[in-house]
């Protein structure tokens, strides 16, 4: 049968720059080096095996032209494969050494699968019209621009521009970025890479890390508190020391520059107050988290910067900021603010985001109604929420109504009056991780005293027992001969002597 034009080809650079034997090692950095596909036909076909394990004799006979070189052994690479008692065969004194490729893709490497990640292409990210630069951008630039390998974790609550900071220093610095996403299910072969099957081929392909190491860019690891122990086979890559892949038995060292950055809502220590909010992320390995010399902490950015950022996202989208925008702006950022510091009190179970505003002030500008724009974008919160944002906004912005209802309006996040249904109230403390129990009992939160109340006939309608339980773990405020001195935003109540149980 005659030989294929991949077959032959093979078998005239093997022959070339090795020799009729060819070890399985020396296939690998020969494919590698010149960009063609692993010889399958080759080491699957009991007829090419050699007599010392793991070598093969090339069908140089099957030629239609016979190679100019006579066949020849070039040793150096494995060993020698000359079997014992037999004649040994005389290496070429030029020989060239196998081109294997650590860095930057070359026109060379563009033509194999393995190699041109991206077909090729930069993958510089592009840089966005609507970033602002604010908080740690400095810092991580400093890292990025001193080429010293030096991974930094960053945490903080979703949507508030940890990966659009890493991503825009590397625009803006011209590197080149791999995000990869981290998942419960993300394994060794998703991130070192493994043998995929390409033009009905199976070729060992690298994966985005390794890939990042070999072009030296900078490589972040998103939602890096999602991933198992599966993600453990990172640990020499955050050492900068390289990594081993054990499918093809090579050692891959970082290029210059290599860099990694992880971003996660947490700091690989469980969800812990947020619970509720970050559901999969997970308590990561001691091992791991002890690689990663930096984690930083990212904030919601201050009101004057989340301006801008919107003032930008309007510029872009509708053209101009007029007076109708720019209060529209102002009513937002306020918004969100307000909605944040209830969150961080307790109070209110989601929060508005930076990404969420972006999003509001985008539909405002395709459909040119702060209402729709509003309502489109909270519709995902459950109805409570939806009502206490909505009431909110309510009372910023004068010059719109949202449809809430009277007792929409008196919703905990966006009244400092205790919807209960006596002026005489208890207030509580408690900690974050337990304001479901102080809600079940009816107790509502008060953003202005930032305490937590319940009506007193409430309080004294529970039983010893509940009394008993929120007594040791919330410690009421209030006490029977001091409550005339109680305080509701700051105004003393009267309280009526207790109920009788």
């Amino acid at each position: 049968m005659r030989l294929k034009s991949h077959q032959e080809q093979f078998i005239r650079l093997a022959y070339e720059n090795i020799g009729e034997v060819i070890s399985r090692q020396e296939i690998l950095d020969l494919c590698e080096a010149e960009g063609i596909d692993y010889p399958h036909w080759l080491t699957s076909n009991p007829k090419y095996r050699h007599n010392v394990r793991a070598h093969y004799v090339l069908p140089i006979d099957r030629l239609d032209v016979r190679p100019k070189k006579s066949a020849k052994f070039v040793p150096g690479w494995n060993s020698d494969p000359t079997p014992p008692g037999s004649a040994p065969v005389a290496p070429a004194a030029t020989a060239p050494a196998p081109r294997v490729a650590t860095g930057a893709a070359t026109a060379l490497e563009s033509t194999d699968p393995s190699l041109a990640f991206n077909g090729g292409k930069s993958l510089v990210p592009d840089r966005m019209d609507t970033y602002v630069s604010w908080g740690h951008h400095d810092f991580i630039e400093k890292i990025i621009k001193s080429g010293a390998f030096y991974p930094v974790y960053i945490t903080g609550l979703s949507g508030n521009g940890k990966t659009t900071t890493v991503e825009q220093v590397c625009a803006e610095n011209g590197r080149e970025f791999f995000r990869v996403n981290i998942a419960p299910e993300t394994d060794e072969d998703d991130l070192l890479g493994g043998f995929r099957l390409i033009d009905g081929n199976t070729v060992f392909q690298y994966g985005p890390v390794v890939e990042a190491m070999r072009r030296g860019a900078v490589l972040l690891l998103d939602e890096v508190d999602l991933g198992t122990t599966k993600i453990m086979c990172l640990q020499s890559v955050l050492e900068g020391k390289g990594v081993y892949l054990k499918k093809i038995n090579r050692w891959v060292l970082p290029e210059a520059g290599f860099q990694v950055f992880l971003t996660g809502n947490t700091k690989g220590q469980g969800s812990g107050d947020h619970d509720d909010k970050f559901i999969g992320t997970n308590v990561m390995n001691e091992a791991f988290l002890d690689r990663i010399p930096v984690m930083i902490d990212q904030d919601y950015p201050p009101v004057v910067v989340e301006k801008k950022i919107l003032a930008k996202v309007v510029k872009k989208h509708c053209g101009a900021v007029d007076d109708d925008s720019k209060g529209f702006i102002e009513n937002l950022a306020k918004w969100a603010e307000i909605v944040r510091r209830t969150f961080a009190e307790g109070a209110i179970e989601d929060v508005i985001t930076t990404r969420r505003l972006v999003q509001i002030i985008q539909g405002y500008c395709i459909l040119g109604d702060r209402v729709e724009a509003i309502r489109n974008c909270v519709t995902r919160f459950e109805k409570s929420v939806q009502d206490s944002f909505l009431s909110l906004y309510d009372k910023i912005d004068a010059d719109i109504d949202l449809g809430t209802s009277p007792a929409v309006t008196e919703s905990t996040a966006a009244t400092v009056e205790i919807a209960a249904t006596s002026t005489a109230v208890v207030g509580l403390t408690c900690k974050f991780s337990d304001r479901n129990i102080v809600k079940s009992h009816g107790a509502q939160w008060n953003p202005v005293a930032k305490r937590w109340f319940i009506a007193q006939t409430e309080w004294y309608n529970l039983s010893d027992n509940v009394k008993t339980a929120i007594g040791i773990e919330f410690n009421p405020i209030w006490s029977e001969p001091q409550r005339d001195g109680a305080l509701v935003d700051g105004a003393p109540v009267a309280y009526p002597a207790p109920a009788t149980v």
